[in-house]
């Protein structure tokens, strides 16, 4: 089938027919994309504020990112772990210094790495300290995303995710979020606990921000009572909140760390965990792995999309430019009839829309903006998440956010 030669409706009716409906895409059908811009197949350039969801954090194609993957797909894509290869150490020695750890292991996905994070969590609760076999249990918070396998969604609180999807994976309590006394409570009742995973800003929830202190808190508690602290910082790490990790705004070094999205730049799927040596060490050969995790082509994606992350002090441009995003979306809120807050960090950002979640007021409007030439998508149905590639200019988000209010104001 020749799609070149396929309109727009074609196109979107491929997907309908030929795809599982787990999607509700905007009506646009994208073709490329540099930078901050991505164009449709009709040649329709738009800013793109949703940087797959912070996976293209440093922008459409990168050359530098772009190089390393053709350089290296022409060289050695593939051994399985059943060999040593020559990138994946230096990418592991590089991450490791990096984030600051002793080890990494290497997965493909998000989801992946929350689930061997899990795994990791639990065998050192049993093999370190000492719980009794099939006791453990990880805290976790309410209105948490960290992926959509089975066990992931078995603490979940949102009834979409898991509906019809049981018998759930037992072995966590779930408690409120931004709420540090509510964790204090649960890890002085119960003796089992082996860990605390929780995201430093809850993306799919609407941004939701926690209050200062309330990560540190967090982990001193955890220190205190021997639980592993464990950010998942798929979606709010590698700069995307004006720091390298969201973590960092309070000082806070997890005992695990969940990397994915933009560790490869939006290139490639690459995640990790990690930890150090007395938590990484009990994983041992045959009892965790993934046939692609730690390919030579993932190990060289990750180092060049972290090298631009430096070399471009992407997490300064996002604090400061996200700082400026929300002093002017925040004043213009003030005197609008549609938008009601703006609230975030560095570029992950959410602007809240006065309606009942019952209605697609957000919907609309993201397709409003769609036709005004910028690209956005609503979660929780009120909430309108704003988060552009890192490399973004000041001019460009001046201008984009002329877009977006131009749009309210035609609401």
């Amino acid at each position: 089938m020749n799609t070149e030669k396929l309109s727009v409706p074609e196109l979107m009716a491929l997907e309908n027919k030929y795809g599982a409906h787990n999607y509700h895409p905007l009506p646009v059908v994208l073709d490329r994309g540099e930078g901050v811009y991505v164009w449709d197949v009709e040649g329709k350039r738009y800013y793109d504020f949703l940087s797959s969801y912070s996976a293209v954090n440093q922008g459409h194609c990168h050359p530098e990112i772009i190089k390393a993957l053709v350089e290296q797909a022409q060289k050695l894509t593939l051994t399985s772990r059943a060999f040593y290869n020559s990138r994946l150490g230096e990418y592991e020695a590089f991450l490791s210094a990096y984030f600051g750890y002793d080890k990494a292991l290497p997965m493909n996905t998000g989801a992946e790495a929350v689930e061997t994070a899990i795994k990791l969590c639990r065998k050192w609760a049993y093999e370190k300290k000492g719980l009794p076999a099939n006791t453990a249990q990880i805290v976790v918070c309410e209105n948490n995303f960290h992926g959509r396998t089975t066990t992931i969604v078995s603490f979940s609180t949102d009834p979409e995710a898991r509906n019809h999807y049981g018998p759930f994976t037992p072995g966590f309590i779930v408690i409120p979020y931004n709420d540090a006394g509510a964790l204090e409570n649960v890890l002085n009742e119960n003796k089992a606990i082996a860990g605390f995973l929780v995201e430093p800003i809850q993306g799919e929830a609407g941004v939701y921000v926690p209050g200062d202190g309330y990560l540190k808190k967090c982990f001193e508690l955890c220190r205190k009572h021997h639980v592993l602290f464990i950010a998942d910082e798929v979606q709010t790490g590698i700069a995307r909140t004006g720091k390298l990790l969201a973590c960092d705004y309070e000082n806070v070094h997890p005992d695990i760390l969940i990397l994915g999205k933009a560790l490869s730049g939006g290139t490639y799927p690459v995640s990790a965990v990690l930890a150090d040596d007395t938590i990484m060490e009990v994983i041992r050969p045959g009892q965790h792995g993934s046939t692609f995790g730690g390919n030579p082509l993932a190990a060289a994606v990750a180092v060049a999309a972290l090298k631009v992350v430096d070399n471009e002090d992407l997490a300064g441009n996002a604090l400061r430019l996200g700082r400026i995003f929300r002093d002017e979306m925040q004043t213009f809120c003030q005197s609008s009839a549609v938008a009601t807050l703006v609230r975030g960090k560095g570029l992950l950002n959410a602007l809240v829309i006065n309606n009942e979640e019952q209605n697609d007021r957000a919907w609309d409007i993201c397709v409003r903006l769609s036709e005004n030439g910028l690209l956005a998508k609503p979660t929780h149905t009120n909430i309108i998440r704003f988060a552009p590639p890192l490399v973004i200019t000041e001019a460009q988000l001046h201008e984009c956010m002329e877009i977006i209010k131009e749009t309210l104001r035609g609401v």
